[in-house]
């Protein structure tokens, strides 16, 4: 069934689990995380973003991601993330997604606040959440070079923005960045404690991908509501397609392969984000 960002998230913090983000960008992909949110009986997050849309136009992810969230047997969050332009903002809450995230995070914190408040009121307007970022995580070139560049989010920020803005859900830098890790990256758990202890608004962290499990875990117990993951899933569609394939393997024979690796990753992370049996 098809739900907002406030539905999916409501008792996250209270019943201490996260609920994933898992980016998907062709039909394999979709089928693997959403059987996987059904076996499991997780609530799941779908959805491209901006920087995915050279795959497909919005509208073509519309059409093949909306059907299948209002069919599944579970809540499922239809969600543009990472949106850095108004127009493709509208456009998502126009064509049906749930949500949306207007990313305005590498602005200052007044312009960030004035854009997020007006775009949260168009959502809301049409039955949409809205998550916004504050602090900003990096990304570009390495992740450990954008690490470097992270401006940590300020709890009393997090607090006055989240009031003030009306958003749904609010994506923290606590250390993490876009992209391939070459070294694990170094989590301010403390500073996700403060924040997570003034701001009562869902909790979002990005960049994922150098993380354990156990760092996972960590950042659930310390307030985190929403997980984005991308690569981990991106990258076993690839490696299964590869192991397979032959001179003679087409890319039909290919398909449920890719939808059987999406789908055991996807799993392995609900089960991290504790988000199994949530549905």
């Amino acid at each position: 069934m098809l739900v907002n960002l406030q539905e999916i998230l409501a008792d996250t913090r209270e019943k201490h689990y996260a609920v994933g983000l898992f980016n998907c960008v062709t039909l394999e992909m979709t089928k693997g995380i959403l059987a996987a949110a059904e076996e499991l009986r997780a609530p799941v997050i779908i959805g491209p973003a901006e920087s995915l849309l050279p795959g497909a136009s919005l509208a073509e992810y519309a059409d093949m991601m909306l059907g299948m969230a209002r069919r599944a047997r579970v809540p499922v969050a239809l969600h543009f993330d990472h949106g850095f332009s108004p127009e493709l903002v509208e456009q998502a809450i126009a064509l049906g997604f749930s949500s949306v995230m207007y990313d305005c995070s590498m602005l200052p914190f007044a312009e960030n606040l004035r854009r997020t408040r007006a775009m949260a009121a168009r959502a809301h307007a049409a039955g949409c959440s809205l998550e916004a970022e504050i602090g900003h995580v990096g990304s570009n070139g390495s992740a450990e070079e954008a690490v470097a560049r992270t401006v940590y989010t300020d709890p009393g920020d997090a607090v006055r923005f989240a009031a003030e803005s009306g958003c749904d859900a609010l994506a923290v830098a606590i250390g993490t960045a876009h992209g391939v890790y070459t070294t694990p990256p170094v989590l301010s758990l403390d500073a996700l404690r403060a924040i997570a202890a003034a701001c009562p608004t869902p909790l979002v962290l990005h960049g994922g991908s150098g993380l354990s499990d156990a760092d996972f875990r960590a950042c659930v117990a310390g307030g985190i509501s929403k997980i984005n993951i991308f690569t981990h899933n991106n990258l076993a569609a690839a490696r299964a397609a590869h192991a397979r394939f032959t001179q003679s393997t087409g890319a039909f024979e290919l398909m449920p392969i890719i939808t059987e690796a999406v789908k055991a990753e996807t799993m392995h992370h609900m089960r991290v984000f504790g988000c199994d049996g949530k549905a």
